[in-house]
């Protein structure tokens, strides 16, 4: 037995996802990106992320000829280059670098120089599902922004996270039941 699809969808809408752009390709008129909301982090031995793409979307072939993408996680200001980006302003592959400033990342990907983080990768793994593939990333570069705030998507609209209390510190008598062995 399966969820209804219906479900699965309006459930995954109640969790937050932090935006990015996976880019890729090397050379003007060769490059092509789209907006994810399924990009994260797999390791930092040795530093890779993973991200899952849809097989129809123009960057998944574009990754596994180049070998090579980046993973672009977009702030605050970046919701139009969002929606470029996830195709819904009409502009496609190569066009899209019009929009945002990019450089060229060391593997040539491209990479967006505002990023609130921007990580270079070399495609080290891939795995198949039945629509998507799930690209394992080898991290070659990285930066970041560190007074930026981050864009999230949830519900279906563009946020920015909010504290919602100080920071915790481990002497902090409230943190105690925070820690995560407090979970298992």
């Amino acid at each position: 037995m399966t969820v209804d699809t219906k479900d699965f969808k309006q459930a995954m809408r109640q969790c937050a996802g932090a935006v990015a752009l996976v880019t890729v390709g090397a050379e003007h008129g060769k490059r092509t990106g789209l907006t994810v909301t399924s990009a994260c982090s797999l390791s930092d031995n040795p530093p890779s992320l993973i991200v899952c793409v849809n097989r129809n979307a123009s960057a998944h072939a574009r990754i596994r000829e180049e070998g090579a993408f980046a993973i672009n996680f977009l702030h605050e200001d970046h919701a139009l280059l969002a929606l470029t980006f996830s195709g819904q302003k009409g502009v496609n592959g190569d066009d899209r670098f019009a929009f945002g400033q990019w450089t060229r990342g060391e593997t040539g990907a491209p990479v967006l120089t505002d990023a609130v983080a921007a990580f270079d990768c070399v495609l080290a793994q891939e795995f198949e599902t039945t629509t998507h593939s799930i690209f394992v990333g080898e991290v070659r570069s990285a930066s970041h922004s560190a007074a930026a705030t981050p864009l999230v998507y949830l519900r279906s609209n563009f946020h920015t996270p909010r504290e919602i209390r100080e920071s915790v510190t481990i002497g902090d008598i409230d943190a105690r039941h925070l820690i995560w062995t407090d979970f298992s």
